[in-house]
């Protein structure tokens, strides 16, 4: 089954810490809305498998209005063959919530909110400029929960300088008093060409601590896990039958269609990516004509996606796979980086297949990039 992902580039104000494509200017929402409904239709015929899960991402697509995302929707049962049981996920910032809009968004076939909720404290809110009280995000779950939607997944922020141990409990102990299914936390990472970024150059916020962060990534574990919580990807947790399907599909290297700036699209053999320019965007939509580039993926480039996605999710890897997937040669490959690691005692081991023991896990994109095997792609 394949995945659809749509991605709203807009804002009503930059969170500092963010580094995905958005603007602040609201003013084009339709005119990209009349882009995107286009290149719906310019791509019909890139998946060759029904259509199983939707997921509206940003930006903030929760900016949209009723008509905007009815239309969306609409567009990708036209062209697409949709599953008649599918997972349609939208991303909501608490302060677009309210009641009308979420019996809409039910009405609409969305059966799953991922709440922007960052925190429940205040000074972290204030920290990140983020553009809701916490208030609102209180609100939002009990609109939510009113509205009938109950798949709600939660995002979190750890290891902001204002984030005590003690606020961080906090923030987990309404998880468990509101009784969300799938929570997905993250550690606070300074990105290059983002406000924060710039701010701590400029000595005027604190930056992060590192030591801070891995200790708190050891209290989300240990916590959510304590809840009855599958620790299923690195930074994602979810109650048994709710882990996000999506997602799922992304790491398991399934093919998935991006729509929007910025979006990203896979079929196994090329990954490719939109331009990261609305107006651009829109330019070339309303030309019918499409704006992306393409990287046609090597068996290096396959297998160094596998690791680095495997030893994110708690499956681990499997040096049966990489054999059958990969050839003898990546295998061999696995089994000498894996010695070198040895001592370090990072994997516990079920016949041919590798997990990262759970003191290792916050160390796994590195521990990934290990295993990478260095060859160039063929771009165009």
């Amino acid at each position: 089954m394949a995945g659809i992902y749509l991605h709203i580039p807009f804002c009503k104000k930059a969170c500092h810490y963010c580094n995905f494509h958005f603007s602040t200017q609201t003013t084009h929402i339709q005119a990209f809305v009349d882009a995107l409904i286009q290149e719906i239709a310019l791509q019909k015929s890139y998946l060759n498998e029904p259509i199983k899960t939707i997921y509206f991402g940003g930006g903030t697509p929760s900016l949209l209005n009723e008509l905007q995302l009815k239309a969306i929707v609409e567009a990708i049962y036209s062209h697409f063959d949709v599953a008649n049981s599918i997972e349609c996920t939208l991303e909501a910032n608490p302060d677009d919530m309210n009641p009308g809009k979420l019996v809409a968004w039910k009405q609409l076939g969305f059966n799953r909110l991922s709440i922007g909720i960052q925190s429940f404290q205040a000074p972290a809110l204030t920290w990140m400029n983020r553009a809701h009280t916490v208030e609102q995000s209180h609100a939002a779950i009990d609109m939510a929960k009113k509205a009938g939607i109950h798949n709600l997944s939660i995002d979190l922020i750890y290891g902001t300088p204002t984030l005590s141990d003690e606020a961080l409990m906090a923030d987990l102990d309404w998880i468990k008093k509101y009784e969300i299914g799938h929570v997905s936390c993250y550690a606070l990472t300074v990105e290059d060409k983002t406000a924060l970024k710039k701010l701590i150059e400029r000595a005027q916020i604190e930056d992060v601590d590192p030591e801070k962060q891995a200790r708190h990534f050891e209290i989300v574990c240990s916590t959510l896990e304590a809840m009855g919580m599958e620790h299923y990807e690195i930074s994602n947790f979810a109650k048994p039958g709710f882990r996000s399907q999506h997602n799922s599909h992304y790491w398991s290297g399934q093919t998935y269609l991006g729509l929007g700036p910025s979006a990203h699209s896979f079929n196994t053999v090329s990954r490719q990516w939109n331009i990261a320019n609305n107006a651009l965007y829109i330019q070339s939509l309303s030309n019918k004509q499409l704006n992306f580039e393409i990287e046609f993926l090597t068996d290096a480039d396959r297998y160094n996606e596998y690791m680095m996605t495997s030893l994110r999710r708690m499956e681990g890897f499997d040096l049966d796979l990489i054999q059958s997937k990969f050839g003898a040669k990546y295998c061999t490959h696995s089994i000498d980086i894996l010695e070198t690691m040895r001592s370090k005692n990072f994997f516990q081991q079920d016949g041919n297949c590798y997990t990262l023991r759970n003191e290792a896990k916050f160390l796994a994109d590195g521990i990934a990039s290990d295993f990478f095997i260095l060859e160039s792609a063929q771009s165009s």
